[in-house]
């Protein structure tokens, strides 16, 4: 993927801005289990009360509290509240909340930050535990004798008026009831004191008036409140997210398929023959389409899954660290099928990408050559070609999806495993006091995020290899770089342009061939004449009017039009002076005359049709109803070979180039319609350079200049009489194809 990764830059700003929502929607899902557990442990355990510092306490109470604090916690504790009683000012605010206040004085709890909280919990929590005991055994003799035994200290001797003459004892007479207090807390943790200071807190609350079930609704409807919130912009992260990256890979995809595409555009037959049409034709589409789902979902959990993953082990930890090992089991046995998974697969993905290649193939091969197979009976054999190409990819790819399918399986069992036994080692700890139930479900819930982060990013380990496969696909297309480039500082043709082509000792071989097809081809074409090209088959005869426009560029030596070498302007402008027929005449899908605008896309309806008659094509264009808008079928299938060669060349002359390449474009016409377009052509681009390409000797007979090619060199030169004297191999050809008396 980094290959290809540079196309990403004009999508960085959205990339970002997905990144950000992807941090916002994380810690947005992070955070509800945390509420979630507010809600469980405060709002319905604990009766809307999160901490042990009350929002209110009557003055007797805090009274109480400070004989069994120390000096520095006695000045924590008052700093923390106010006194409000019948002279103060807010005492008419306060009456209708707390009803108690006609009887005695109460403290406010002043505005604290989350470090005076803290700090205060545990005292207030060990205070008001304190009272609570001692007020209970001090109601009840009997529960004050059996306290005494277990805690070595007899409760039941103490008198009703204890905490008047508690508070006149002095520090070292009070020590060892406090100490025998205090000693019940050590053993326990300092969330666990709090918890159990809540029903002290609930009868204070009691006390002063408060209704408590009011108090419960309205913390577990604000805590509620407060989850609905923060789903509402989990949800419209994710929203926003889905949509930009689908933006991000539709638009990479997009640019990579046009510069793919121009790419391909800019290749010359030497670069054409590294990728095969089926090869290229899958990397355009099914590679493609590969690397936009990957990248649309990278974006949405390859960034995702790792924000999650960490902060839910960090969240996890924090609240239940005891059951630290769960994560860390759960984790190593996630990472051992990833890996496990990932070396299956990997060679399978780069296998299925060239058994698609080869699928193609095959289909692209029987489709365009079945009027060869069924001409020589071998359906069946083309069957059983495309049987095993078809089973292979099918083996491969049920391979792949078998693997899969036993993962997910395998995936959800580990899954419900965790769950179960983060229950069973959960509900032990909250039966020793260890943690709250709210905790242990919040992380269960944070457990299965961590789980579904890995599982996710367990799928794009599996998904991206795929992907990185069709990136290094695409990347090999674009990074093959044209042999054939326009120069630096391009020149010009002078104006007015003559077209005087000059081959000066050209030679030419085929890239990582050993042997020249060409070699030291000297020969003068000028403006008006006709110049043929004949020869034993494989002698080069296409192979030399080829390198004219540069589908080709020579190995040594050079061709020059008008005196400038042709590797020095541009190809736009050289072919801009070439009218092409090629060999294979190729139509595209269309009409008669959107093929023949190809040629020049101004063209009038009179040039059109004046071009169709020279080709003797006007004939059938004019007999069918629809005349030029004549539909056009994918390569020109639905029409014959001579009326396609005759399109082509009809397409060449729209363009009324000063440079024509006839490359063998008459095979399929019959003598009678050969001679009459020949004629029809010299009266009609008669100033024009022309040069043929021919196995017909009858179609050169009246050429200016026939060369004879074999094994790539120049045999013979001349016209027709004086090859018929002086050429060998030239004569033999006529001597095949005519009689002595046609040949005069």
């Amino acid at each position: 993927m980094t290959r290809i990764a540079r196309y990403l830059k004009p999508y960085l700003l959205l990339i970002s801005g997905a990144i950000l929502l992807l941090f916002i929607q994380a810690n947005a899902d992070l955070a509800l289990p945390d509420y979630m557990s507010r809600i469980v442990n405060n709002g319905i355990q604990q009766g809307g009360i999160e901490n042990a510092i009350p929002m209110a306490m009557r003055k007797s109470t805090l009274d109480k509290i400070r004989l069994f604090l120390t000096k520095d916690e006695q000045s924590l504790v008052d700093s923390a509240y106010s006194l409000i009683d019948k002279n103060s000012p807010d005492y008419q605010t306060y009456l209708s909340q707390y009803p108690i206040l006609t009887k005695e004085p109460i403290y406010i709890r002043k505005p604290l930050d989350s470090s005076q909280i803290k700090a205060l919990n545990p005292i207030l929590a060990r205070g008001l535990l304190t009272v609570s005991f001692l007020d209970r055994v001090l109601a009840d003799p009997a529960q004050a004798q059996a306290m005494g035994k277990s805690l070595g200290f007899d409760f039941s001797k103490l008198p009703p008026n204890f905490y008047q003459m508690f508070a006149n004892l002095p520090a070292d007479q009070r020590a060892p009831l406090i100490n025998a207090i205090q000693s019940r807390f050590k053993s326990m943790s300092e969330s666990m004191i709090v918890q159990m200071s809540i029903a002290a807190v609930k009868a204070e609350y009691t006390a002063l008036g408060v209704n408590l079930t009011t108090l419960q609704n309205n913390y577990i409807l604000k805590t509620g409140g407060l989850m609905l919130g923060i789903t509402l912009i989990s949800v419209t992260a994710t929203i926003l997210v889905g949509f930009l990256a689908a933006r991000v890979a539709a638009g990479f995809t997009r640019d990579l398929r046009e510069a793919f595409f121009e790419r391909v555009s800019g290749f010359s037959n030497a670069e054409m023959e590294k990728f095969s049409t089926a090869s290229l034709i899958t990397r355009s589409t099914n590679d493609l389409t590969q690397i936009q789902m990957v990248t649309m979902l990278m974006m949405r959990m390859v960034f995702y899954a790792p924000i999650i993953g960490v902060g839910g082990l960090i969240r996890a930890i924090n609240i239940a660290a005891s059951m630290w090992w769960i994560v860390a089991m759960m984790v190593i046995v996630l990472i051992g099928i990833v890996i496990s998974v990932f070396s299956i697969t990997l060679p399978r993905f780069k296998l299925i990408q060239s058994l698609i290649d080869r699928l193609n193939r095959v289909v692209r091969e029987n489709l365009e050559g079945m009027m060869v197979v069924r001409a020589f009976n071998r359906q069946d054999f083309e069957e059983e070609r495309f049987e095993k190409a078809n089973l292979d990819l099918t083996r491969t790819s049920l391979f792949v999806s078998r693997v899969m399918v036993i993962m997910m399986p395998l995936m959800m069992f580990l899954m419900s495993g965790i769950s179960i036994l983060v229950i069973w080692v959960g509900s032990h700890q909250v039966a020793q006091t260890s943690i709250q139930v709210g905790n242990m479900m919040a992380f269960m819930q944070y457990t299965m995020q961590i789980f579904f982060a890995f599982m996710f990013m367990s799928m794009m380990f599996i998904i991206l290899p795929r992907a990185s496969i069709s990136a290094d696909r695409i990347a090999d297309v674009l990074e093959t770089k044209p042999t054939i480039n326009d120069p630096i500082k391009p020149k010009h043709f002078p104006e007015p342009f003559k077209g005087l082509v000059e081959f000066k000792q050209v030679c030419f071989h085929y890239p990582d061939a050993e042997e020249n097809v060409l070699d030291d081809i000297n020969l003068v074409v000028r403006p008006g004449e006709t110049t043929a090209f004949i020869g034993t088959t494989g002698s080069g005869k296409s192979t030399i009017v080829n390198l004219i426009p540069r589908f080709y560029d020579v190995t040594c030596g050079a061709i020059t039009i008008d005196g400038i070498d042709i590797r020095d302007v541009t190809q736009r402008e050289l072919r801009s002076k070439i009218g092409y027929v090629p060999q294979k005449s190729n139509l595209f899908s269309g009409t008669i005359e959107s093929n023949l605008l190809y040629g020049d896309e101004n063209a009038t309806e009179e040039e059109l049709q004046l071009a169709a008659e020279i080709a003797q094509a006007a004939e059938f264009i004019n007999t069918n109803p629809k005349g030029f808008q004549a539909e056009i079928a994918q390569g020109g299938i639905n029409v014959s070979g001579g009326q396609r060669q005759r399109l082509a060349i009809a397409r060449a002359l729209v363009k009324k180039a000063p440079i024509y390449i006839f490359d063998d474009s008459f095979s399929a016409l019959d003598y009678k319609t050969d001679i009459t377009l020949r004629r029809a052509l010299k009266k009609y681009v008669g100033k024009s350079t022309i040069f043929i390409v021919t196995q017909r000797v009858a179609t050169i007979k009246d050429a200016d200049q026939i060369i004879v090619l074999d094994e790539g060199r120049v045999v013979g030169k001349g016209k027709h009489r004086e090859l018929m004297e002086t050429c060998e191999v030239y004569r033999n050809i006529a001597l095949s194809q005519l009689t002595q008396e046609e040949l005069a």
